[in-house]
């Protein structure tokens, strides 16, 4: 058996399977049950405990932080992560995304603050993009990410609530506008983009390995805190 049939022990092929892609106002599909909900507990359980807001990464360059968690998370990671996925998204998207490394990272929290949840398309640099909700329950109104029709955050075609199990992708593309209105709460959701090229792999892992470490200062901190969400320098933005 090759590695793209590999069973996977944790993602439903047949209810990915069944996601369906909608065009307008660009590529994307929603499933509600990308993972089973009898899985939450054993793989929460073992998910990587995050206190503070922001994105962060799952592998670590330069000795730069990255999440510890146990092995039942560490495989749902390493299903999304492999070539049979890759292989599903594409037929998916009908692209072939066989030379576009993947990049992972996961957020844990959100504060509320004005700059959380921000409308953007993406950088230029991912080809695509799947987001994996991992959050217990998401009671609130706001905080639920949107399918926008432009940049206007209240301009939204779907939305969806961070929870266990659901999977949103999308095709990146100048169109491909989403965000949040900002919540407070724990809102845990692993990010999955395929890139151009390993060198935007490696300096994506990089900016939020940096993004960390700046995070467990706090005064750099609360400067970060202060800053516009999509400012990119010597800072790195977060998403």
């Amino acid at each position: 058996m090759s590695n793209t049939e590999t069973p996977f022990e944790y993602l439903d092929v047949d209810a990915i399977d069944r996601l369906e892609i909608k065009t307008q106002p660009y590529q994307w599909g929603y499933i509600s049950d990308a993972i089973p909900h009898k899985f939450m507990d054993e793989v929460l359980s073992d998910a990587p405990v995050i206190t503070t807001r922001g994105s962060y990464p799952i592998k670590s360059f330069f000795g730069l932080p990255r999440l510890k968690f146990g092995p039942r998370f560490g495989k749902v990671v390493e299903e999304l992560l492999s070539d049979r996925f890759r292989e599903i998204v594409g037929k998916k998207l009908n692209m072939d995304l066989s030379k576009n490394p993947p990049c992972i990272v996961m957020m844990g929290n959100t504060t509320g603050h004005y700059n959380e949840g921000y409308a953007h398309p993406d950088s230029k640099h991912k080809i695509v993009t799947v987001l994996i909700g991992f959050t217990r329950e998401w009671p609130y109104e706001k905080g639920r990410l949107r399918i926008l029709r432009s940049s206007d955050r209240n301009d939204f075609e779907f939305e969806f609530a961070p929870e266990f199990g659901c999977m949103l992708m999308f095709k990146v593309s100048d169109k491909s506008w989403h965000g949040f209105l900002p919540q407070k709460g724990p809102r845990m959701s692993l990010q999955l983009c395929y890139y151009d090229c390993e060198a935007s792999v490696r300096r994506e892992y990089f900016r939020h390995g940096l993004s960390a470490l700046v995070k467990s200062v706090p005064t750099l901190d609360k400067i970060l805190s202060l800053l516009p969400k999509n400012m990119w320098g010597i800072i790195p933005s977060k998403r």
